[in-house]
């Protein structure tokens, strides 16, 4: 059965499956020129699948920012399976590309890895880092406001105490998603509006609480020392905190979002990634390369700027966003 055909016997045809589709298809256009429209070039240019052909496709996935390791790793990967099925023709190998890409996203781990971490009958704390610019406190927002759709009671900390504006900005976020927003006076320490935001959390009963942090100080390791303290605030305060640490990163800077989830990665625990921008970059295969080169998972994506658009991750509606104009064409025949 082929990849396409297990993709559309596991996501089941009703409008909500066909809208989610739709969202990665439209939101990965640009990544998806660069994979398909260089795959089709190279697959109508060569007949046989032999080391030239592998050679070509190398530089198809890097120049996407899948990384270069991911990249060895993944033609390796077909190498082997191309010998196991014995494939000759070009034309037989893009679902196996597409079926690879998924399994070494996913490894030896389930599709639950992308699921957050929310704790049953006890309060979930989301801390969520990233550099200033990346979309941090409007991902925040927009993850409010999902999981007060899905019934949940959450509140926000306005841990970036140092951004001028960034306190106003998640008041606002808050505004929209109808969430209280916990806060002290620009400059205060941030640690201490964690705090706050912990002890406020817990006496209204909410079910998450979403923790904002700053994006920069005087130097990176006074911010990893910061996002340290703030940690240690959130353990000693609720055992087993927090249950997700969510990186932000954008998808547009590609390698260079590889180095800073390295850096971070570091000093947090980082436990998930939230990969904004996505429909407006070519550098889409950077998911990639953060999950199989720091095994860290990405949990969201941002396709769009309404409040809704930030989307949970999935690996293969992620392949099938890249390959998707290919494999509907490739069904019809």
């Amino acid at each position: 059965m082929s990849f396409f055909d297990k993709f559309k016997k596991r996501f089941k045809q009703d409008e909500e499956a066909d809208q989610v589709q739709e969202k990665y298809k439209e939101g990965m256009k640009k990544t998806q020129g660069v994979f398909s429209g260089r795959i089709n070039d190279l697959l109508a240019r060569y007949r046989k699948v032999d080391e030239d052909f592998f050679e070509e496709l190398e530089e198809v996935l890097i120049a996407a920012d899948v990384g270069v390791t991911t990249v060895m790793d993944l033609v390796d990967e077909l190498k082997m399976e191309v010998k196991r099925q014995n494939i000759k023709d070009t034309k037989e190998i893009k679902d196996v590309i597409s079926e690879k890409l998924v399994e070494i996203y996913y490894g030896e781990d389930d599709e639950d890895i992308e699921r957050l971490n929310i704790q049953e009958n006890e309060m979930t704390v989301i801390l969520v880092v990233g550099v200033n610019g990346v979309g941090k406190t409007t991902s925040i927002g927009k993850l409010a406001h999902q999981l007060k759709q899905e019934g949940k009671k959450v509140m926000m900390a306005a841990g970036d105490t140092f951004r001028a504006g960034a306190i106003e900005q998640l008041e606002e976020w808050g505004k929209r998603a109808d969430v209280e927003v916990i806060k002290q006076s620009a400059g205060s320490d941030p640690a201490a509006v964690i705090y706050d935001g912990i002890r406020a959390a817990k006496s209204r009963k909410a079910d998450v609480l979403l923790c904002d942090t700053a994006g920069r100080l005087q130097n990176k390791v006074n911010l990893m020392n910061e996002l340290e303290k703030i940690k240690r605030v959130i353990e000693r305060e609720v055992p087993g905190a927090p249950h997700e640490v969510l990186l932000v990163l954008d998808a547009t800077t590609g390698q260079n979002a590889l180095n800073q989830a390295k850096t971070f990665s570091g000093a947090t625990d980082v436990s998930g990634i939230v990969l904004t921008k996505l429909d407006g970059t070519a550098k889409g295969g950077i998911v990639l390369a953060i999950r199989n080169e720091l095994n860290i998972p990405v949990k969201y994506i941002g396709l769009g700027e309404q409040i809704g658009d930030l989307q949970e991750f999935d690996a293969s509606l992620f392949v099938y966003g890249l390959f998707a104009d290919m494999l509907e064409e490739s069904a019809e025949k």
